[in-house]
């Protein structure tokens, strides 16, 4: 009998697309169509199509590895679990709890995000703690709890981008970063809706746009801060909503006020009529959206780049109000879960507050434990890579590849080959557990089931479709096997299911509220937006974390207007126009929260908050020795760090390494022709890669993908200056020269 298809999610980006897996009587994994996810209705990009190729025993760890004479070599598991649980005692030991750090990783499922923060404060007591999520909508986060009182990087569907008038589409590029959901812009478009692209590149994205700006990277708040003088010059504020709505008008107004036109054109080189154009274009429809992504989150003003754009919505009446609203495009595949339950430094599961006495006292009682034995907050994570082999002395990491992918990359793999001790958790052998003591093999995406939180707000179930080979463990049953090594029996469940119930409890009455949320639930309604607050229709704690009702935030439950006035119901987020009763007739469970602040924010006076901005210049500004800004970003197909997509034949063939791209004038003033090697240069060190030439980049800018190692890895080149609120490095803007190189003789 043929096997069945199993129903399942891509591993890869915030999309998570949804993909039926079947087992091939060869071995290999078939990947099919699976229509009835609304995220994708069946597309896929080419990383997704050929997501199974890592499953292989040909590119994957298969055995626990160690350490011997310099050389990694294969071990068993008792061999390698007590090395680990011994090098982390021995330095907790010897220097402290908090010379234990621990690493984690956006593509984690909350059930591994959950149980890892837990490990980190209950099994080693260490306040030491981050992931590499912090590098990818961190800013973001940060900008909207400010205005709204709650992060969740969409508060509305996917579906609802093509209903809108205008979207502002602010740094990012759909089209390579997650190709299927290119296509609400396109029916945005076919619906009569205006798409504008902001870009110091001309993206594949931008090509599809109606209005292409491109500033000098690092000057989105800036531009930000000029639509919102024109908006208050030319007489557009809604002055009703701005009253009833929200606080804090006339301080941001000010600080608006000070950056007319022409200012704004002198930081950003983008024209004043093309600044008159945008607000023309966003401002007389009825509905508009915002939504940013790394360019102006990725800087040291991300927050406040992030809040300017914020002030922009709510000055014209554009968030809380249906097919409107500001939204982050997330990057990594669980990145919106994998900040929400406690592998972030400073929160606890249910995106609680790590200093909040009562979030404390909660999860505490969850977890058994006295909330004063909870350690505070702990360093972000370029703080935290920084202070390896110095305050930091043994490192457990799981699912990232910082290497390759901090910024400073150089300096922060000296500071891990500096450590005492490393240990790795991963699928493949990354450039970071090469560098390792003990690197452990763990299941995959298809070979286990688990939750993610895609970057609507919708948690997801992922189901395993395959097992794994003979000696492959789940990163649950590592930490399992470490916390009782390390002297704790219990609390540390290797059955998702049963991790998930746990994280069920501890998200209760939180901002992200997972509580009335179950694996039943998410296998038969194709996911469940959080807060859903209760696995029934009474109201539950709301998501500023009191008990009172919050009618407002679960409003959407009824039909909405159309923006162009049409009263008739809108379809559901599933997309299919007919009722949607629960599967089992149970019609009072809780149907969740696709969309958020209709009537109300999550402060606790429903109000949202401007927060007044000024521009201020990039922590690095080109000068005589470093003339040239580079920024930094994607390619279609290839993934983050590349540790998985690089082993791929197929995605290898289409971006088989890193280019420099770059104007033809700058291209002139080097002697350089297409294809030849240039060096770019910046006060941190030396990268060389092919140039690659082209009108659609500014002439002061250069960009480089940062998916490789070796000579050509980009972030060697990347700034860590951070965010004071976020604490984002900017990776989207540093100062560099740019030299041509001389070709090596074949022979």
């Amino acid at each position: 009998m043929p096997n069945s298809p199993t129903p399942t999610h891509c591993p890869y980006c915030a999309l998570q697309c949804g993909m039926n897996l079947t087992p091939a009587p060869d071995g290999t994994v078939e990947v099919g169509e699976r229509a009835d996810f609304p995220v994708n209705r069946g597309a896929l990009c080419g990383k997704g199509r050929t997501a199974p190729a890592v499953l292989s025993s040909r590119v994957r760890l298969t055995s626990p590895l160690v350490r011997t004479g310099g050389t990694l070599v294969p071990a068993t598991w008792d061999e390698a679990l007590d090395r680990i649980a011994g090098g982390l005692a021995r330095t907790r030991s010897e220097h402290g709890p908090d010379a234990c750090g621990v690493f984690g990783g956006g593509g984690l499922t909350n059930e591994k995000a959950y149980t890892l923060g837990k490990f980190a404060r209950i099994v080693l007591g260490t306040s030491q703690i981050d992931y590499n999520g912090r590098f990818c909508m961190s800013s973001a986060a940060a900008g909207g709890i400010k205005a709204f009182g709650l992060d969740r990087g969409l508060p509305f569907p996917l579906e609802d981008i093509p209903k809108s008038g205008c979207v502002i589409l602010v740094g990012s590029n759909p089209a390579e970063t997650m190709p299927p959901a290119l296509r609400f812009f396109t029916e945005l478009k076919e619906n009569g809706g205006t798409l504008i692209v902001i870009d110091p590149r001309r993206t594949r994205t931008a090509e599809q746009a109606d209005l292409h700006l491109m500033p000098r990277p690092g000057t989105d708040l800036a531009l930000a801060l000029g639509l919102l003088h024109l908006v208050v010059a030319q007489g557009r504020v809604d002055e009703e909503y701005v009253r009833e709505r929200t606080v804090g008008w006339e301080d941001a107004r000010a600080a608006a006020m000070a950056h007319w036109p022409e200012y704004v054109e002198r930081i950003t080189g983008v024209p004043v009529p093309q600044l008159r154009e945008t607000v023309r274009l966003f401002c007389e429809p009825e509905s508009a959206m915002v939504l940013t992504a790394r360019g102006p989150e990725q800087q040291s003003k991300g927050t406040d780049t992030v809040s300017a754009w914020i002030n922009l919505c709510l000055a014209t009446g554009r968030a809380g109000r249906p097919y409107s609203g500001y939204g982050c495009l997330t990057g990594q595949g669980n990145g919106q879960g994998g900040r929400e339950h406690g592998q972030k430094a400073d929160q606890l599961p249910g995106y609680r507050k790590l200093d909040d006495p009562a979030a404390r006292a909660h999860v505490a009682e969850v977890w058994g434990v006295d909330p004063d034995t909870l350690p505070g907050p702990g360093r972000s994570a370029y703080e935290l890579l920084d202070a390896l082999g110095t305050d930091i002395r043994s490192l457990l990491l799981m699912g990232s590849n910082p290497v390759v992918s901090a910024p400073r990359a150089a300096h922060i793999e000296e500071r891990i080959k500096s450590l005492d001790f490393l240990a790795v958790c991963d699928v493949v052998l990354s450039e970071t557990a090469a560098l390792a003591d003990v690197v452990l093999p763990v299941t995959q995406w298809a070979e286990e089931t688990g939750t993610t939180t895609n970057l609507e707000g919708r948690v997801l179930l992922r189901r395993k479709a395959i097992s794994p080979p003979d000696g492959i463990r789940s990163d649950l049953e590592v930490l399992h096997e470490l916390a009782d090594r390390l002297g704790v029996e219990k609390g540390f469940p290797t059955d998702p299911e049963e991790v998930f119930e746990e994280l069920r409890r501890a998200s209760a009455g939180g901002p992200a509220d997972y509580s009335g949320i179950t694996y039943r639930r998410l296998a038969e309604e194709n996911g469940v937006f959080w807060p859903c607050p209760t696995e029934d229709a009474a109201e539950g704690p709301g998501p500023t974390g009191n008990t009172a009702a919050q009618p407002h935030l679960t409003a959407d439950t009824t039909a909405q207007p159309h923006p162009t006035g049409d009263t008739a119901p809108q379809p559901h987020p599933t997309a299919d126009t007919t009722p949607q009763p629960h599967p089992t007739a149970d019609t009072a469970a809780h149907p969740g929260t696709p969309r958020l602040f209709l009537d109300r924010f999550a402060h606790p006076d429903g109000r949202a908050r401007f927060v007044a901005v000024s521009h201020r210049a990039v922590a690095e500004e080109p000068d005589a020795e470093y003339p040239v800004l580079l920024t930094t970003g994607r390619v279609v197909a290839q993934y983050q760090s590349g540790a998985q997509t690089r082993r791929v034949d197929e995605l290898n063939a289409a971006a088989p390494g890193p280019f420099v791209e770059l104007h033809p004038r700058l291209a002139e003033r080097l002697g350089a022709a297409e294809g030849d090697p240039v060096a770019v240069v910046s006060r941190r060190g030396r990268a060389v890669a092919p140039a690659r030439i082209t009108l659609g980049i500014r002439p002061d800018t250069v960009f480089m993908p940062f998916h490789w190692y070796g000579e050509g890895r980009a972030n060697t080149l990347t700034n860590p200056a951070l965010d004071p609120t976020s604490r984002m490095p900017e990776f989207k803007a540093c100062a560099v020269r740019v030299e041509a190189v001389e070709r090596q003789d074949a022979g």
